[in-house]
């Protein structure tokens, strides 16, 4: 590896023009030490494990198709950073197919068009009975705000029930690929659904809406795992007022190829979105980024079997590309070593050689065409400038995004209740 150490500049301005409400900032931008009812709507200092800090971004794509972000912080400055790919990831690989190597936090680093990536697994105990956990295990927790993880497992922002009670977007795509457990989904236009291991709820906020996802413990007699990942998926401008709606990739419909190698160990990909070697997975909602092939969108989930050997095929030359070793021993990447909980930026127009070692391997691929659009984000809203942040907030004061129908902040569906999705027009799905 070596070291490609360029100058990192930091241009000081003045942020006055830039602040969502200069009048009134702790509105819309409560210090981490606020009393967070002065946010608009039911949530705290995370949104999906998200921290809303005291400041909002605004990436800027210059003329030849650099990043730029502005942060506005407590002093009302901006720093402008430079190239990502060479001022904010500091080290080079020598390869020609791999840009970089580098550990990952929570949440998980992503390039334009994906804004976010958590990785979610929980070992909950049993159910109390009413689909949430017995209040003898939230002794010690910082319930409403439980992120930290406690003999295995985290309630994030549910109080007896674990989950995401309700709480808006705009602007964005949340894909939530389900691996074990269950969510259970509702939002404000009336629609509602449980899914499962092996399914995936595709959800376009777009003009906005209200939702909530929540982890009902359904086994009374033994523990109940969850596991997900959350991606949020940008819109570009012109979609970020479309009508919001989900659609629901059942396990059923998602392909899953296994492919072995020439000693006979497998690769198993679950392909989520976009197409892998003539396979192509399930459409997702029609205004998504992901529904045009010449933005080759891939979403793929792996898992390698030990010393399982497998290339990753070359995509559009455009797109960015990540992959994720979020669990096993070691990874080889084009003969480059990959620890537990690293990532790997890529060539997206390069084959790339995966050869796993001793013990299962699991990944996640995300790719695409990158938007080159600012992006403007606070918390659930993402647009393209702080004026149209602003314009969101306003909005959602305004009218609530349809506000909210259900009879709970932390709603769950019936414990008999199988795997089913209810849309806003009516239209209904049952499954097994």
């Amino acid at each position: 590896m070596k070291q490609d150490l360029k100058q990192q500049t930091h241009i000081q301005l003045n942020a006055n023009n830039y602040e969502l409400n200069q009048q009134n900032p702790r509105h819309l931008f409560p210090s981490t030490h606020t009393n967070f009812s002065h946010l608009p709507f039911p949530y705290s200092s995370h949104v999906h494990g998200y921290l809303i800090a005291r400041w909002a971004t605004l990436r800027l794509p210059n003329f030849n198709g650099i990043e730029r972000q502005r942060r506005l912080t407590n002093k009302s400055t901006i720093s402008l950073l430079g190239n990502v790919s060479e001022i904010k990831y500091q080290q080079k690989m020598d390869s020609d197919k791999i840009i970089q190597i580098k550990p990952m936090n929570f949440p998980w680093e992503t390039q334009d068009p994906f804004l976010f990536c958590a990785h979610h697994r929980d070992e909950y105990p049993a159910g109390n009975g009413k689909m949430g956990v017995d209040s003898a295990h939230l002794r010690g927790r910082n319930v409403g705000q439980d992120f930290t993880i406690k003999d295995g497992w985290r309630m994030y922002h549910g109080s007896t029930i674990p989950g995401f009670p309700y709480h808006p977007h705009r602007g964005f795509e949340t894909v939530t690929i389900n691996k074990e457990g269950f969510v259970d989904h509702t939002d404000s236009l009336g629609a509602a659904g449980r899914f499962g291991a092996g399914d995936v709820q595709w959800m376009t906020a777009g003009k906005g809406v209200q939702h909530s996802e929540m982890f009902p413990l359904l086994k009374e007699d033994g523990g109940n795992t969850l596991e997900i990942f959350q991606i949020w998926l940008n819109l570009p401008k012109a979609s970020k007022f479309v009508e919001p709606s989900f659609k629901m990739l059942w396990k059923e419909e998602v392909p899953v190829l296994n492919v072995k190698d020439a000693q006979g160990n497998t690769t198993e990909i679950n392909v989520i979105a976009g197409e892998l070697n003539g396979t192509q997975a399930p459409a997702p909602t029609p205004n998504s980024w992901a529904a045009n092939p010449e933005n080759y969108v891939g979403i793929f989930t792996i898992k390698m079997n030990p010393n399982a050997q497998w290339t990753l095929p070359a995509t559009g030359s455009e797109a960015n590309r990540a992959v994720y070793f979020y669990k096993g021993n070691s990874l080889k990447t084009e003969g480059k070593s990959l620890s537990e909980y690293h990532m790997a930026y890529l060539k997206a127009d390069q084959d790339i050689h995966l050869e796993n070692g001793e013990g299962e391997g699991f990944l996640l691929v995300l790719q695409g065409k990158p938007i080159k659009e600012p992006v403007a984000q606070y918390g659930p809203f993402v647009m393209n400038t702080q004026t149209e942040i602003q314009e969101a907030f306003a909005d959602y004061q305004r009218t609530e995004f349809g506000g909210w129908p259900w009879p709970e902040r932390e709603q769950v569906h019936g414990k008999e209740k199988g795997r089913f999705a209810k849309h806003a027009d009516g239209r209904e799905e049952i499954k097994s």
